[in-house]
């Protein structure tokens, strides 16, 4: 199984592996990251969610290989609270979020990619009842418009989700490559061979399909009330939507509440839950980008809890 674990050695220096600590890897996939972390907190115990089945029976092979101080659930990162406290744990070391989709879903016929003809689907989860298929074909204008501007930050939108709906009216959009197609008839090939405004079209689908982004603000808040005092949150993204979301979430909690940040001395209190480790993204390096052109627009920002609290 091929998969490329991007800035794998920053995640795994930053989140500072204690040989007793319990870590969780809120993101999985194909065990890249969770074998590094497995293999320092021997006498620790590691935590791992993944929506994906398939990528929960290969790590569970991957993983046994180095011991059994695991567990993985197959369930969403938003519901990480609740899982690791029905087995008893209250807070962790350290919990490590590596966004999107990994390179095995984008090359295993799950409809990820618009470069192959393949059913619409996207679901991280197989199980779960939205598709891609739906979205495209169900949704109204208004809300296909939206959520290519949103998700996708598409100037086109209203063509795109206009042409969307006039084809469906004669037949379903049953493949990837009939929607490709009717987005380059929508915009016109010019725009189409300038912009590629397919790629962002599909994240905008994909994002909806799956509610990554409500998932990622509702997990990245339980994750900081899960850590204990010192403990990191390391964050990996691939787009600026995601960016953004993670960026403002950590700088809303690593600030002073302004009716008091005059005050010569900071109440207890009111003093922020996170320190930011990583005033600037980490960004992979020219050789790391030329291993695997998907990490070109990772960032990774870092963040460490500096008081017990919850959110």
């Amino acid at each position: 199984m091929k998969h490329y674990t991007v800035l794998k050695n920053e995640c795994i220096d930053y989140l500072q592996v204690k040989e007793n600590g319990i870590y969780v890897d809120a993101t999985l996939g194909y065990a890249g990251d969770a074998k590094e972390i497995l293999q320092r907190c021997k006498k620790g115990y590691l935590f791992a969610f993944d929506r994906d089945e398939q990528s929960v029976l290969y790590a569970q092979e991957v993983l046994e290989k180095i011991g059994t101080n695991f567990k993985i659930f197959h369930e969403r990162f938003s519901k990480m609270e609740e899982c690791l406290t029905s087995v008893g744990v209250n807070e962790v070391d350290g919990i490590l979020f590596d966004l999107g989709v990994s390179s095995p879903q984008l090359d295993e016929n799950r409809g990820f990619t618009f470069m192959r003809d393949e059913k619409l689907d996207m679901r991280m989860n197989t199980e779960d009842e939205k598709s891609a298929y739906d979205v495209v074909n169900e949704y109204s204008y208004e809300e296909l418009k939206n959520i290519f501007y949103l998700y996708g930050e598409e100037s086109k939108s209203p063509l795109i989700a206009k042409k969307i709906v006039e084809e469906r009216k004669a037949k379903p959009i049953v493949t990837t490559l009939e929607l490709v197609d009717i987005i380059k008839r929508s915009v016109g090939a010019k725009y189409f061979y300038d912009k590629h405004p397919e790629r962002v079209i599909f994240q905008a689908i994909r994002i909806e399909v799956n509610e990554e982004l409500q998932e990622i603000e509702t997990a990245l808040k339980r994750a900081i009330s899960l850590l204990k005092p010192g403990g990191r949150l390391v964050v990996v993204t691939f787009h600026s939507l995601e960016d953004r979301l993670v960026k403002k979430i950590m700088k809303q909690y690593s600030e002073v509440d302004e009716m008091v940040k005059g005050l010569p001395t900071i109440p207890i209190e009111y003093q922020p839950l996170l320190k930011i480790i990583t005033k600037k993204p980490i960004l992979p390096n020219e050789e790391e980008i030329k291993a695997n052109s998907r990490s070109k627009s990772a960032k990774l920002r870092v963040c460490e809890k500096e008081k017990e609290g919850k959110i």
